[in-house]
């Protein structure tokens, strides 16, 4: 026996697929060239009387040969010690920074590997490392500005040192946010794919719980009543009796077809439209007669009418008819007591079948346990029909469904 092959995995977005490191390491090196093509429009000399400038920016690739490797480790460590990683790209960065000498100061430029892992670190951890990798980055770039200008020999707020790392909190602290509302928008998706996991599951137990009622519940009915008639007139009536057991054998083989048909079913994986039975192998109207034989061999006698011209149906409202008028004859078979009851299909309007099964037995319709008329009411409302169900003004039983065949399946 062949096993039913696995679908591959599909796969995420391309851009998805790059590593949060992949995504660090290239914006650390982004933030080596940012001085490099810097200098193309700074003059190749500052006024070096004015004390409250710096020479400009020139990179040091002796410096970079030292703080690359770190930077590269911190990304390769970015998802397994976040908070680690953060660290040692914050020391690179300072200390590269510290090598250009570029206004003494952390231009937004060189911060371009940190705020990209505090983006992506705040996306994939939880709050907590998230809120930890933030403050420190913040308070790196609040000592750092601190310091800047008592290294330079300047003042704290003399001429234009002050700015780039104002500007290094703010783009930080967009770079969290950002983080963050890729988390809660993850963690929302992920909540909604259980929650229609879990509803789809629930509709798929239930799916099974109806089917294997209406399968089996009409067809034990009849077998314990020929059963019952059986046994009564074994020896009086030998003719009778092998009928009864016939009709037995006959519901018998008639249940087991049916089980294994859904049986088969559920083990086969869903076909590319998503169907996972074959239209033909499902029971439908055109087995009404069928239905009505046993059923009146069962000794209840069904007086089926047909209104209106007969034309094919969906299969889901075929299927659902059957097991409607299935269902109806095996509670009046079992709790109505009466010799015969009928059985309308309605035809008539072209957008919509009718049924209706009445009898006028005794009036419960079914047992105050049982799951028979709570399942025919889910088939009809998930096929956007009506469904009554209830018992006779002057007696009996009655049910009642209007199957609307377009636009039929939720």
């Amino acid at each position: 026996m062949s096993e039913t092959p696995v679908p591959p995995p599909t796969l995420p977005p391309r851009l998805q697929r790059i590593p949060p490191g992949a995504w660090t390491a290239f914006a650390w090196c982004l933030s080596l060239l940012s001085p490099v093509l810097g200098d193309a429009d700074r003059p190749s000399h500052r006024a070096t009387d004015d004390p409250g400038h710096a020479p400009a920016a020139h990179q040091d690739w002796v410096t970079a040969g030292f703080t690359t490797p770190v930077a590269l480790l911190a990304a390769a460590l970015l998802r397994r010690r976040p908070r680690t990683a953060v660290a040692l790209l914050l020391a690179a960065t300072v200390v590269q920074t510290e090598a250009w000498r570029w206004e003494l100061q952390l231009p937004p430029t060189a911060l371009l590997a940190v705020v990209t892992a505090l983006c992506l670190v705040t996306a994939a951890e939880p709050r907590r490392t998230s809120r930890a990798a933030l403050a420190m980055v913040l308070g790196a770039l609040t000592l750092h500005l601190l310091l800047a200008p008592a290294l330079g020999g300047g003042l704290l707020l003399t001429g234009t040192r002050i700015g780039a790392n104002d500007a290094g909190v703010l783009i930080a602290v967009i770079a969290w946010l950002i983080g963050r509302s890729v988390h809660q928008s993850r963690a929302h998706a992920e909540a909604l794919s259980a929650r229609a996991a879990e509803q789809a599951v629930t509709a798929e137990r239930l799916r099974i719980a109806r089917e294997m009622h209406d399968t089996v519940a009409h067809s034990i009915g009849i077998v314990a009543l020929q059963a019952g008639a059986a046994r009564r007139v074994l020896d009086t009536r030998p003719d009778r009796a092998r009928e009864a057991l016939g009709a037995i054998e006959t519901a018998g083989r008639e249940t087991l077809a049916g089980l294994r048909r859904m049986l088969g079913a559920l083990r086969q994986a869903d076909d590319a439209d998503g169907s996972a039975t074959p239209a033909h192998l499902l029971p439908g109207l055109a087995g009404l007669d069928r239905l009505a034989a046993a059923t009146t061999a069962a000794g209840v006698r069904v007086d089926l009418r047909w209104q209106g011209e007969r034309h094919p149906l969906p299969p889901e409202i075929d299927l659902a008819a059957f097991r409607i008028v299935q269902e109806s004859l095996a509670n009046v078979v079992r709790h109505a007591g009466v010799p015969s009851c009928r059985v309308t299909v309605d035809h008539r309007r072209p957008a919509e079948l009718g049924l209706d099964i009445s009898d006028r037995g005794r009036g419960r319709g079914t047992s105050p346990a049982g799951y028979g008329l709570v399942g025919l009411r889910e088939r009809v409302a998930l096929l956007h029909g009506d469904f009554t169900a209830a018992p006779r003004p002057d007696g009996g039983f009655r049910v009642t469904a209007r199957l609307p065949l377009t636009g039929s399946a939720r």
